[in-house]
């Protein structure tokens, strides 16, 4: 992208706020900088995701709301992907559609080879458990448990043996740097360490993908850089990623972008 166009793109995102604008740019400029790209793995010709004519509406009072209109997107085996665009677009809500957090009001979502319009809701639990990890905005932490039990509570619901989870567990937080926070509560933890935590909660079960919803939403713009360089290890190893965010330079670590208007 030229720089006439990326300029216009961040003055359009903070509608016309040239100040926020060049601060956001800075920052972009910054996490592009930071970013150490391993060579791009040839895409996958292998599709892992579909979405087909997807809509969603939502009934407020008497009023009908639009949230996705027709949506089809192809997502590839082991891509990281970015949905990007202003707030009430739909990136979330098509987020939690491709999870199964939620069912469509019109056609169709396809994961790994299942419709998920034709799970139960017993079969799509499973089916999420087993091949998706979530993480989100806020940490979802459970503030009585000791960082070791918040991460392993996420391989109950496959009842894996304990003494899985607890090896598990372990590797992870030595992944996401925190082997020495594992007796620690929430509360003693840092924003970035909960974002770490969450983090490593949502790949204890060895998903094949994983979904993001703003992960950087409450970070500052440090901590923002080093989740996403993890998000970026993440995607090495293997993993399909789709990440939703409204700030371009948090977009700009994904091979590709969709910008919804």
């Amino acid at each position: 992208m030229i720089e006439d166009e990326r300029i216009k793109i961040f003055i359009d995102q903070f509608g016309g706020d040239i100040d926020a604008a060049k601060s956001a740019l800075e920052r972009f400029a910054t996490a592009e900088q930071a970013i150490v790209r391993a060579p791009k793995r040839p895409l996958s010709d292998e599709v892992i995701i579909t979405t087909n004519d997807l809509k969603k509406t939502y009934k407020v009072g008497r009023q009908h709301i639009s949230a996705l209109d027709g949506v089809s997107i192809a997502v590839h085996k082991g891509e990281f992907l970015a949905l990007t665009g202003p707030s009430g677009s739909g990136k979330s809500t098509l987020l939690q559609l491709i999870g199964g957090l939620d069912k469509p009001s019109s056609g169709a979502v396809t994961v790994d080879g299942h419709d998920l319009s034709k799970l139960s809701d017993r079969r799509i639990s499973m089916f999420r458990n087993s091949t998706i990890g979530f993480i989100f905005q806020f940490f979802y932490l459970q503030p009585f448990l000791r960082l070791r039990q918040n991460l392993e509570v996420a391989g109950m619901p496959l009842r894996t043996k304990r003494q899985d989870r607890v090896k598990r567990v372990t590797e992870l937080a030595e992944v996401v740097g925190l082997s020495d926070r594992l007796q620690h509560l929430p509360k003693e933890l840092s924003g970035g360490q909960m974002q770490r935590a969450a983090i490593a909660r949502a790949l204890l079960n060895k998903p094949q993908i994983l979904l993001a919803d703003e992960p950087t939403g409450n970070l500052d713009s440090k901590t923002s850089v080093e989740i996403m360089k993890l998000f970026g290890d993440i995607h090495a190893s293997g993993n399909t990623v789709i990440l939703v965010t409204h700030e371009e330079e948090i977009a700009a670590y994904a091979n590709r972008v969709i910008r919804s208007e």
